[in-house]
């Protein structure tokens, strides 16, 4: 089970479309706001957070979200918002692995992510 809830995965999915889509491209402020959103979860958070974003990319299975997380935890080398802001289809991945998981977000988030 994951400590990190599927509240704050919307959050960043949420962040990360505003991001991508930005009016230069960057983001501005919401490039901010993620990037310390980010930086403040746990490690753990951080770790399952790439995790989710690892299996809606297809480098892992659902099944082996542990060991998603056991090689997020292992292999970090840059700081987590740094890469996952490197990530171009950064919020495609994590709804493509939320849903993977089963994950869904609380009512005022799913109704954000549909509109």
């Amino acid at each position: 089970m994951l400590e990190l809830g599927a509240d704050k995965i919307a959050f960043v999915i949420l962040r990360a479309r505003d991001y991508d889509h930005g009016p230069d491209g960057r983001g501005g402020r919401n490039a901010f706001e993620l990037r310390d959103f980010i930086a403040d979860l746990t490690e753990d958070e951080q770790a399952e957070l790439t995790a989710v974003m690892w299996i809606g990319r297809g480098t892992f299975e659902a099944d082996d979200l542990e060991e998603a997380i056991s090689t997020a935890k292992a292999e970090r080398t840059t700081p987590t918002e740094d890469y996952l802001m490197g990530e171009p289809h950064l919020a495609d991945y994590l709804e493509a692995g939320m849903e993977a998981l089963g994950l869904t977000p609380g009512e005022e988030e799913d109704d954000l992510l549909r509109g």
